[in-house]
C-alpha cells in the first residue's frame, strides 16, 4: 500500500545521480588502474588491489557523508513531482538516515488539493539496498510502520486518488507488440522487491467510503519475522464486524509464500463492501494461498502454486436465487506468459469437491488475437459429479442418483480477426450411464396430464392445464401442419435429429455476443425452451441457465419424452400473446379459428411473434396490415421453406401477409379513414429485426 512511497522514489532515481555518478566514476577508475598494474608483476597487483580498496571505501564515505542531503534531495523532488502531476501536497516532518540504508521518517501524509487525504503515517522506518539503488531501483529490506491511516473515499462523484489514476498522455503510443512475459517479470520483480524482507506493522487502518457504504481494516498488528507471518486484524463495515488473521510463511526474495486467511472467532469470514456495493453477500472458512515459485525461464516467465478455499457462500440474484456453497475448491496454477501469450497452462487443475477439471486458458496475439480454451474432466463416477455440484445451484438435480462413468472435453478457439473460423467442441463419453432416479425435477410428467402455471418477474400467472380436460388443449394432429413446419423453420430446424443442443447455433450464438460486447442472442433449442418453461423459472440466473443444460441433457439422452410429444406441450404451454397461452387460444384470439383451420401466411405469423409475443402489435400499421419489415420477414421464410422443400409451389402463400380479425385486433391502432395524402413509413423497430443467420443450416 505504500507503493506510491517507494514509486515515487523509484521514478526519482535521478535525486541519487549525485552519488551514482561519484560510484560509477570511481569504479571506472578502478577498472582502467586495474588494467594498468595488470601489466606489471604481483608486487604491483597487490598495491594496485590496495589502491581499490581505498578507492571503495572512499566511494562509501562519501556517500555516508553526503546521504541526508541525498535523502533531502529526493524527498523534495517527491514533493514537486505530486504538486506537478498529481495537484497533492507531500510532506513529511523528519527524514534522517540511521546508518547507510536505514530510513526515519515522521509524520508522512500524502493529500490532494481538493479532496480527503490519502495517507498518513506517524512514524516510519525502512531500509533500503544501496546496491539496487545504485542500478535506480527500489528493494525494501525492512519496514517498520505505527500508526497510520489510509483511506479511498468517493464523495458524489469525486475520488481522493482519481488524480493517480490518469493516463500518462505523454507516454508514446506505438504499433510494437508488447512482450508479455518480459512486462510481467519487469512488474512482478518490481513489486517483490517492494515487499519487505522483515516487516512490523503497528496500528495500520485502512478505510473505504464510497458515498456511505462503508468498511475499516484496522490491522492492529502485521509482523514478518525470519519468513514467518502473523497478524490481528478488525474489520468493521455497516453490516458487520469482525477480527481476521493472516497466517504463514513468506520469502519475497526467495519469491514463495504460504498463507492462510481465517476468522480468529471461528465461523465464516465475511467479504465486506460488496455487499453494499453489488448485493454481493460472500463468506468463507478460509483461505490458503501458495506460491512456489517466480521464476524467468529464457522467453518464458511462469508462476506456479495452488490456492483452496472452504465453505464458499455466495448470494447474488444473477447467479441465484439462493445461497451458492461450494464445499471445498482447489486450483493448482501455472501461469505461463510468452513473448505473444498469456496463459493457465494445461498442468493446471480445478478441483471442485470430487470433480477434477483440467483447464487450459490462452491469449494469443502472434499473428492474430486469438481465445483458447480447452476443458478435461477424466473419466469419474457420474454419482460423484452429481454429489459434487455447488448446493443451491441446482435446485432440481438434488436427489438425482445415477450409475456408470463419463468423462467429458471442451475444445474452444476464437479468432478475433476471423470469427468464421470459432471452434465449439463438446464431446461426453459414457460408460454405462444411467440415471434412476431424476432428483426435483419429474421430467416424465410431460408424458401424462399435470398443471402449467408460467412465472413472470417471480409472478406465478393463471394456472393452464395440459390435458384433454381443458377445452383449449389442442392435441399435435389436431393443429394444422403449417405450424409445425413454420415453428421448426423460425425456431429450431434440426428439433427431431439433435440431443436438445445445436452446435452451430452456440457458435453463431457466441460470435454474436462478441462482437457486441453482450448477451444479445442466445442458442435454445425447442428442448430447452420446454425445459425452462415447464420446470424452472424465466429469471436470468446463472443457476437458471445451468439447470436448463442439465435437464434437457437428461431428457435428451434418456429419452423420456417423445419428440412428438414434447412438441406438443410446447405448443400447447408457451405464451403467445397478452395473457394467451396454447395454441388453442392463440388461433381464436388471433384469427377466431380453431387450430387446425390456420391457414400458411397465419401459422408462419404466429411462429414469427413467439420471441416476443407481447409486442405482436408493432408489426401492423394503423390501417391493420403487416408493415414493410413484417411482410419481408415473411417473404424470406417462405422462400427458405421453398428452397428446403418444406412447402411446395402448390401451397397457398398469400404475399400480403395475414390480418387479423379476433380480439388481438383491440390491440391495435387503427384510423377509421386512410390518409391517402401522407407518405407511409416502413421502420422496424430495432428489438423486432428478424434474425436471419440463425436459420441457416449446415447446408445453407
Amino acid at each position: 500500500m505504500f507503493n506510491w512511497i517507494f514509486a515515487s522514489l523509484q521514478k526519482s532515481a535521478t535525486a541519487f545521480n549525485f552519488i551514482s555518478k561519484i560510484a560509477f566514476f570511481l569504479l571506472s577508475l578502478q577498472l582502467q588502474l586495474f588494467d594498468i598494474f595488470m601489466r606489471f608483476n604481483k608486487k604491483k597487483i597487490a598495491i594496485t588491489l590496495g589502491v581499490l580498496l581505498v578507492l571503495f571505501a572512499s566511494s562509501l564515505a562519501t556517500f555516508y557523508y553526503f546521504r541526508d542531503e541525498i535523502l533531502k534531495i529526493t524527498l523534495e523532488k517527491v514533493a514537486v513531482k505530486m504538486e506537478r502531476d498529481f495537484d497533492s501536497k507531500f510532506t513529511i516532518k523528519t527524514a534522517a538516515f540511521d546508518g547507510i540504508s536505514a530510513v526515519n521518517l515522521t509524520d508522512v501524509v500524502l493529500a490532494p488539493k481538493h479532496a480527503d487525504t490519502l495517507f498518513r503515517i506517524q512514524k516510519m522506518k525502512t531500509s533500503i539496498s544501496f546496491w539496487h539503488l545504485l542500478i535506480g531501483d527500489v528493494q525494501l529490506g525492512t519496514l517498520e510502520i505505527q500508526n497510520g491511516l489510509v483511506q479511498l473515499i468517493k464523495k458524489g462523484n469525486v475520488r481522493n486518488f482519481d488524480a493517480f489514476l490518469k493516463k500518462n498522455k505523454t507516454q508514446e503510443v506505438t504499433d510494437e507488440k508488447r512482450d508479455y512475459a518480459a512486462l510481467a517479470k519487469r512488474i512482478v520483480f518490481r513489486l517483490l522487491n517492494l515487499v519487505p524482507s522483515d516487516m512490523d506493522i503497528k496500528n495500520l487502518i485502512f478505510k473505504l467510503d464510497d458515498n456511505g457504504k462503508k468498511a475499516t481494516i484496522d490491522i492492529k498488528k502485521l509482523v514478518l519475522d525470519g519468513g514467518d507471518l502473523e497478524s490481528v486484524i478488525y474489520v468493521k463495515t455497516n453490516t458487520f464486524a469482525q477480527r481476521w488473521r493472516i497466517a504463514g510463511e513468506a520469502d519475497p526474495r526467495d519469491r514463495t509464500a504460504d498463507i492462510q486467511f481465517f476468522n480468529m472467532d471461528g465461523g465464516p469470514i465475511k467479504v465486506p463492501y460488496f455487499d453494499e456495493r453489488f448485493n454481493l453477500i460472500s463468506s468463507f472458512d478460509s483461505i490458503r494461498l501458495n506460491i512456489e515459485n517466480i521464476e524467468s525461464d529464457g522467453d518464458e516467465f511462469h508462476i506456479d502454486g495452488y490456492s483452496s478455499i472452504a465453505n464458499l457462500k455466495v448470494n447474488h440474484p444473477k447467479i441465484a436465487s439462493k445461497d451458492v456453497v461450494i464445499r471445498n475448491a482447489r486450483f493448482d496454477y501455472r501461469l505461463l506468459l510468452g513473448e505473444d501469450f498469456i496463459s493457465v497452462d494445461s498442468s493446471s487443475s480445478v478441483q471442485l469437491n470430487k470433480i477434477k477439471i483440467q483447464p487450459y486458458l490462452a491469449y494469443e496475439t502472434e499473428e492474430d488475437t486469438v481465445y483458447k480454451m480447452n476443458i478435461r474432466i477424466a473419466k469419474m463416477p457420474a454419482q460423484d459429479f452429481i454429489t459434487s455440484l455447488p448446493d443451491g445451484l441446482f435446485t432440481n438435480v438434488q436427489g438425482m442418483l445415477a450409475s456408470g462413468n463419463f468423462d467429458y472435453k471442451l475444445d474452444f478457439m476464437f479468432n478475433k480477426n476471423k470469427p468464421e473460423t470459432i471452434v465449439f467442441d463438446s464431446k461426453l463419453n459414457k460408460e454405462n450411464l444411467r440415471i434412476y432416479r431424476f432428483g426435483q425435477a419429474n421430467l416424465s410428467k410431460m408424458n401424462g396430464e399435470f398443471e402449467y402455471r408460467a412465472i413472470i418477474k417471480n409472478v406465478r400467472q393463471r394456472p393452464v392445464f395440459v390435458g384433454t380436460s381443458n377445452p383449449d388443449y389442442t392435441p399435435l394432429n389436431q393443429i394444422s401442419p403449417y405450424l409445425k413446419k413454420c415453428v421448426l423453420t423460425t425456431e429450431d430446424p434440426s428439433f427431431f435429429r439433435h440431443r436438445g443442443f445445436i452446435t452451430e447455433a452456440f457458435k453463431q450464438s457466441i460470435i454474436k455476443n462478441i462482437k457486441t460486447r453482450k448477451f444479445s442472442r442466445g442458442g435454445s433449442t425447442i428442448s430447452m425452451q420446454l425445459i425452462k418453461n415447464v420446470f424452472l423459472t424465466r429469471e436470468k440466473t446463472l443457476s437458471r441457465k445451468l439447470e436448463e443444460i442439465l435437464l434437457v441433457y437428461i431428457l435428451e439422452n434418456n429419452r423420456i419424452v417423445s419428440k412428438e410429444r414434447m412438441l406438443e406441450v410446447y405448443f400447447n404451454i408457451i405464451e403467445w400473446g397478452p395473457n394467451v397461452y396454447g395454441i388453442g387460444e392463440a388461433s381464436r384470439f388471433y384469427f377466431q379459428k380453431n387450430p387446425a383451420d390456420l391457414t400458411f401466411n397465419e401459422c408462419l405469423y404466429l411462429a414469427t411473434i413467439i420471441p416476443s409475443p407481447k409486442k405482436f402489435m408493432y408489426q401492423f400499421d394503423d390501417q391493420g396490415n403487416l408493415k414493410g419489415f413484417a411482410l419481408k420477414n415473411q417473404r424470406y421464410l417462405s422462400n427458405l421453406m421453398l428452397r428446403r422443400g418444406i412447402l411446395t409451389s402448390s401451397d397457398s402463400i398469400n404475399p400480403y401477409g395475414v390480418s387479423l380479425s379476433g380480439n388481438a385486433r383491440s390491440y391495435l391502432t387503427i384510423r377509421k379513414a386512410q390518409d391517402t395524402t401522407g407518405i407511409a413509413i416502413d421502420s422496424i423497430p430495432p428489438k423486432e429485426d428478424f434474425d436471419f443467420e440463425f436459420l441457416k443450416t449446415d447446408e445453407e
